[in-house]
C-alpha cells in the first residue's frame, strides 16, 4: 500500500529561482535557511553550456525523448524493491517519470529542471515538480532513498556535480540510501566515442558568462557528418541498449588526459519537430541542423563522461556519506551511498 500524504508540500522547501508546481498544493512552505542562501553563486548558477545543450534540447525533443524512455534498468528496479514498503523515494532528474511508482509499495517524489518533462509526468498522476538537481527544494533528512539516473553527467562542472551529489544525501535522513548512476568514458563499445563530438578538454567557471560559448577541437569531424547512433535512429529500443549506446566526457581526473567532454546528437524527426516550432528557432539561432538526408533536425546535448573512480572522489569530500556499494554496468558508472 502506497503511503499518501495530506500535503506534500510540507515537506518542501523553496529553491532560490523559481518552480512550477505540478499535482501539490502551494501553502505550508519553508524557507531557505541562511545556510542554504549562502551556496556558492558559481554553483548555484546554470552554466550556458547546460542552458543551451541540454535545457533548451530537452525543451524540444522531450515528447519524443519520452517516447524512448519506457524500459526499466533492472539495476535500478533492484534498488527501488530492496527499499523498506513505505519509504519516501526521491528521484532528482526524473525524466519522464518512468521509475515513479515501480515499487507500488513506496511513495515517490519526482523533480526535473524541464518543465515539459514535469507535465508529461504530472498527466500520468505523478508527484513532481520543476527543481534543479544543484538545489532541490526538499527539507533536510526527508526521504528514506533518493536516487539520481543518467543525470549527473549533465553537469559541465565539477563543483556542480559534487553539489548534486550532497543534495542527494542532505535530503535523505541518517541511514537513509542514494543510489547515483552516469554514463561511463570506458564504453563497453569503444566505436561509438567516435560518434560523438569531442568539446574543449576542461570547461573553466563554468560557462556562465554568455559571451563565451564551447567550441569544437579544428580537428573534430563537422555535425553534419557525425553519424547517427543505432540507438537514437531506433527511438523505442531497450533502454538497457540505449545505456550502451550514449555516454558522455570529460577530462579524466586522474590526469591521463582522457577526453570526457562531448557533444551526443538527438535527431527529432521533422514530423515530430514542427509541433511546437522550437526547432525552428534553434536551426535559426544555430544550437540545432536540419539533416534533410535523414528527415530530421539534428540537437547536440552535452555530456561529461565518468571516468573510473571519478563518483568515489566526488564522494570522498562529503562528511556524512559512505560508500556501500559501487558497480560497472551497461557501460555506467554507479554507486550507492548510505547517510551516517
Amino acid at each position: 500500500m502506497v503511503r499518501r500524504f495530506a500535503s506534500t508540500t510540507r515537506f518542501f522547501q523553496p529553491a532560490s529561482r523559481s518552480i512550477f508546481f505540478f499535482n501539490m498544493s502551494t501553502s505550508d512552505m519553508n524557507t531557505p535557511s541562511h545556510e542554504e542562501c549562502t551556496c556558492s553563486s558559481s554553483v548555484k548558477s546554470t552554466p550556458e553550456i547546460e542552458k543551451n545543450f541540454v535545457h533548451r534540447v530537452y525543451d524540444a525533443i522531450a515528447p519524443h525523448f519520452s517516447s524512448t524512455r519506457f524500459a526499466k534498468w533492472p539495476k535500478v528496479a533492484a534498488f527501488l524493491n530492496s527499499l523498506t514498503p513505505g519509504s519516501v523515494i526521491l528521484d532528482a532528474g526524473c525524466g519522464n517519470g518512468k521509475y515513479l511508482g515501480l515499487n507500488p509499495d513506496c511513495f515517490y517524489i519526482g523533480c526535473d529542471i524541464n518543465p515539459s518533462l514535469i507535465e508529461i509526468c504530472a498527466k500520468r498522476d505523478h508527484e513532481v515538480l520543476v527543481a534543479d538537481a544543484v538545489n532541490l527544494p526538499y527539507r533536510d533528512n526527508f526521504g528514506d532513498a533518493s536516487i539520481s539516473i543518467a543525470v549527473l553527467h549533465h553537469l559541465s562542472t565539477e563543483m556542480r556535480r559534487r553539489k548534486a551529489i550532497e543534495e542527494l544525501v542532505r535530503v535523505v535522513k541518517k541511514g537513509g540510501l542514494v543510489l547515483i548512476t552516469v554514463w561511463a568514458v570506458e564504453q563497453e563499445d569503444k566505436s561509438l566515442l567516435a560518434k560523438w563530438t569531442p568539446l574543449f578538454t576542461k570547461y573553466d567557471d563554468e560557462w556562465v558568462d554568455q559571451s563565451i560559448s564551447p567550441t569544437r577541437n579544428q580537428s573534430n569531424i563537422n555535425l553534419e557528418r557525425i553519424p547517427e547512433t543505432e540507438v537514437v535512429l531506433q527511438g523505442l529500443e531497450d533502454e538497457n541498449q540505449l545505456m550502451n549506446g550514449e555516454p558522455s566526457s570529460g577530462i579524466s581526473e586522474s590526469g591521463d588526459n582522457t577526453q570526457q567532454e562531448y557533444f551526443v546528437p538527438w535527431h527529432l524527426p521533422y514530423h515530430r519537430a514542427e509541433v511546437s516550432g522550437a526547432s525552428a528557432v534553434a536551426v535559426e539561432n544555430g544550437f540545432a541542423k536540419k539533416d534533410d538526408k535523414k528527415g530530421a533536425v539534428v540537437y547536440n546535448r552535452y555530456y561529461h563522461v565518468f571516468a573510473e573512480g571519478e563518483l568515489q572522489r566526488l564522494v570522498s569530500g562529503i562528511n556524512n556519506a559512505a560508500v556501500v556499494d559501487q558497480f560497472y554496468d551497461k557501460s555506467n558508472w554507479c554507486i550507492v551511498l548510505k547517510k551516517t
